[in-house]
């Protein structure tokens, strides 16, 4: 790795950091970095979640006081979490590495569009929560396990996605919901990184550099976000993703 390639990953890692704190979204910058860098696209994508997940952790302990009780229904949640992103990362490490660059600018499509999107989501989503019966255990976790599967094969847009079921089946406030949340991507993530890392799919190199550049970005995005829009921030990640979406869908389709 020269020092160029360096510099970018370090460099992503801080936007992306910054990006987490203030709106989420950052594997839309991180992982066409770890590309960029040259890393196959199964490669890049496990070292991409290795170097991000510190941030769904941190989250889950800044609001801890949110986090809901050891309930059967909760722990019933973490479990599917934990099996959830397992099995998407499973997934990943067995597909051929062609059949999944294929997809790739059409996941990066969608979850560009889920980001944008987000607030709509979750607003109408609550809306239906408030106004019907809040489903079974077990619907609630068959579509939960869904969500983290593909938080295990790919992660972009998984916070949205777990805020949107869970605005659905929980009946707590917003708050309650985004901590529980945070809780949850944390099992997806600590179990696809620990399938990632034991299964030799992380390059470590460009994994430790951006993974320091996102912990510094993380911290200055506690500061920056009493200063700097989230709109602005929101915006910047449309852009940069429908821009993402473009070059891949050249590279890997025409």
């Amino acid at each position: 790795m020269d020092a160029q390639i360096g510099l970018l990953l370090l460099a992503a890692g801080v936007a992306g950091g910054i990006i987490n704190a203030l709106a989420g979204g950052s594997t839309l910058i991180t992982f066409p970095a770890m590309l960029a860098a040259g890393l196959p696209a199964v490669i890049a994508n496990a070292s991409n979640a290795v170097a991000i997940s510190p941030g769904h952790l941190i989250a889950a302990l800044a609001d801890r006081g949110k986090l809901p009780p050891p309930t059967r229904r909760t722990i019933c949640f973490v479990a599917v979490a934990t099996l959830g992103g397992a099995v998407g990362a499973g997934v990943l490490l067995l597909l051929p590495e062609r059949l999944f660059v294929l997809p790739v600018p059409g996941l990066i499509a969608f979850a560009t569009l889920l980001f944008a999107f987000a607030p709509q989501v979750q607003s109408r989503t609550i809306a239906r929560r408030d106004a019907a019966a809040l489903p079974s255990t077990v619907a609630s976790s068959a579509v939960l396990g869904l969500a983290c599967v593909y938080g295990g094969f790919f992660g972009a847009g998984l916070g949205v996605i777990l805020t949107a079921v869970l605005s659905i089946t929980e009946p707590n406030d917003i708050r309650a919901v985004k901590a529980l949340k945070n809780l949850l991507a944390t099992c997806v993530s600590l179990a696809a990184t620990l399938i990632f890392i034991v299964q030799g799919a992380v390059r470590w190199p460009e994994t430790s550099v951006m993974l320091v550049g996102a912990m510094v970005g993380g911290y200055a995005g506690g500061y920056l976000i009493r200063i700097l829009p989230a709109h602005i921030v929101r915006q910047f990640v449309i852009v940069a993703g429908a821009v993402m979406t473009v070059i891949y869908a050249a590279r890997y389709w025409f």
